[in-house]
């Protein structure tokens, strides 16, 4: 990171750059560079100046990319953004693609403490889960979940509560359309977590989501963490919410008592989201995520990247960490069915970013991609995932998923990640049980205006308090402590019972 000079409020990120970030706000007249440049009007913190005039039709540079061309002439010391910034199509290929050298495991006795389960996974947390398959066994699921949580013999027994996962589909959907095979992959993601003890599936009975083919085409039947039933063969609500309170009190005295051990990192996998973003999440929080992810693959765990439409424009940067051909040819394809979803749904992938997004200086889908692209860090690219497919290659993971935050970590967590790490400018409050969700605020003002949902002000980089990589170090050692139990800010808080959004796709009939 260059500042431009010593007094200036503006940070340049690179040589390259003729847009810079205004790092406190700048008023009128104020200097900012060394060459007598002056602001033309006022500038809010975190949003662009033009550091030199540019021309009409011009690139416009930050991070040593492109994030648009001026549709106008843009003088020196303009403000740059949605009205004269312009977003550029941008195509990448596998023409000259070269495979990346896949990033080695250091030798390390790094552990976390966590829950061991039977299948060899461990977990960072030990709830019960009580699933339902279908919006209409929702309310037992949740009421059952409430009556169990008032109980001590639960907390008495080890366990940090009764997680209801609830949803609003599980019928009217073609069991062969992509949306059913999402809800089936999610649901058994979940069921197979290692941040659940036991789980219980609870059904409807008619529903299009048949509990029984749930478990047998996931492959989940053997499991001896795992039962379901049925509300209609069970007699009703009040008989199901009986049932499902008596079969999670035995189960529990099954399985009560477990304690954490020592675990190697690689039983860590971590979910990597932004949401909220403004102008200082690609200098500041993402970038020092992306130091702790490069930490995190070489102390052997894995990292999940997801948000597909936030990478667009910058997957190039994607393909060029992948460690062969086919997995950067599965990340095109990936690409290329978000521009055909968007343009038969009348949308375009340029519709991110959001009112708030904007508000905090971000201005094209390019500039939010590149931001959002560092929070991967430089490790190689292992794999591309289907969303919620299960994990299979260590290391750094991509995941196809939407940009809405709760849909995306959902597959995450499916996928098997046991923590989340969720960069925000604007301030993110979401938490998403099971999995312990780490918030890294861009900026310090939001921080001390949030502080009590936040858990790392990475707004130090930019007072010049912290390097990145001294960020970068402070999350490292802060997911190992959040992975061994401490609480982090949105759990203190209850957060994590409503952000369980499975992605659906296809027609409701």
């Amino acid at each position: 990171m260059d500042l431009i000079n010593s007094s200036s409020s503006v940070i340049r990120l690179s040589a390259r750059d003729n847009a810079g970030v205004a790092s406190t706000a700048i008023a009128t007249g104020m200097p900012i560079g060394a060459e007598g440049i002056v602001a033309k009007e006022n500038i809010d913190a975190g949003h662009k100046i033009a550091l030199c005039d540019i021309s009409s039709g011009e690139p416009v540079y930050k991070y040593g990319q492109v994030i648009g061309v001026a549709n106008r002439h843009i003088a020196a010391g303009e403000h740059i953004h949605t009205d004269n910034l312009a977003m550029t199509d941008k195509s990448s290929s596998l023409q000259d693609f070269s495979p990346h050298e896949k990033t080695e495991v250091i030798e390390n006795d790094r552990v976390f403490q966590g829950y061991h389960r039977a299948d060899g996974s461990v977990g960072t947390r030990n709830y019960i889960g009580i699933l339902s398959t279908v919006n209409c066994s929702a309310t037992v699921a949740k009421v059952a979940a409430d009556e169990l949580n008032k109980s001590q013999e639960i907390q008495d027994l080890g366990f940090d509560g009764v997680v209801a996962i609830t949803h609003g589909s599980g019928c009217a959907m073609n069991t062969e359309s992509e949306g059913f095979a999402f809800l089936e992959r999610v649901i058994a993601g979940y069921a197979q977590h290692p941040n659940f003890a036991f789980v219980l599936i609870i059904g409807l009975g008619c529903e299009t989501n048949q509990v029984k083919r749930l478990v047998k085409e996931s492959g989940i039947e053997d499991s001896s963490r795992l039962s379901y039933f049925n509300i209609q063969d069970t007699g009703g609500t009040r008989s199901s919410i009986t049932r499902a309170c008596s079969q999670v009190y035995e189960m529990a005295r099954n399985y009560g008592g477990i304690e954490r051990q020592p675990a190697p990192l690689k039983h860590l996998t971590v979910a990597l989201q932004c949401g909220g973003s403004d102008g200082y999440s690609g200098i500041t929080a993402n970038p020092a995520l992306g130091v702790a992810s490069d930490m995190l693959v070489k102390h052997g765990a894995s990292v999940i990247l997801g948000e597909t439409p936030e990478i667009y424009g910058a997957e190039h940067l994607l393909i060029e960490r992948a460690i062969d051909k086919e997995i950067a040819r599965k990340l095109l394809e990936r690409i290329a069915w978000w521009k055909h979803y968007t343009e038969i749904n009348g949308a375009e992938l340029n519709n991110n970013p959001s009112p708030g997004n904007k508000a905090g200086g971000l201005s094209t889908i390019l500039e939010k991609s590149l931001g959002a692209v560092a929070k991967s860090g430089s490790s190689s690219l292992n794999d591309v995932l289907e969303y919620a497919e299960r994990i299979k290659r260590p290391g750094f993971n991509f995941m196809d998923s939407p940009g809405y935050d709760p849909v995306s970590v959902t597959g995450q967590i499916a996928s098997g990640s046991n923590l989340v790490c969720f960069t925000t400018g604007r301030g993110s409050v979401s938490g998403y049980k099971p999995s312990p969700c780490l918030k890294l605020a861009t900026n310090t003002a939001m921080y001390e205006k949030m502080s009590e949902d936040m858990d790392i002000n990475c707004g130090m980089i930019v007072d010049g308090m912290a390097s990145v990589d001294e960020l970068g170090e402070i999350i490292f050692e802060q997911i190992i402590a959040i992975a061994s139990g401490k609480l982090s800010a949105s759990e203190s808080l209850g957060y994590g019972n409503n952000e369980f959004v499975p992605w659906m796709v296809g027609a409701v009939t």
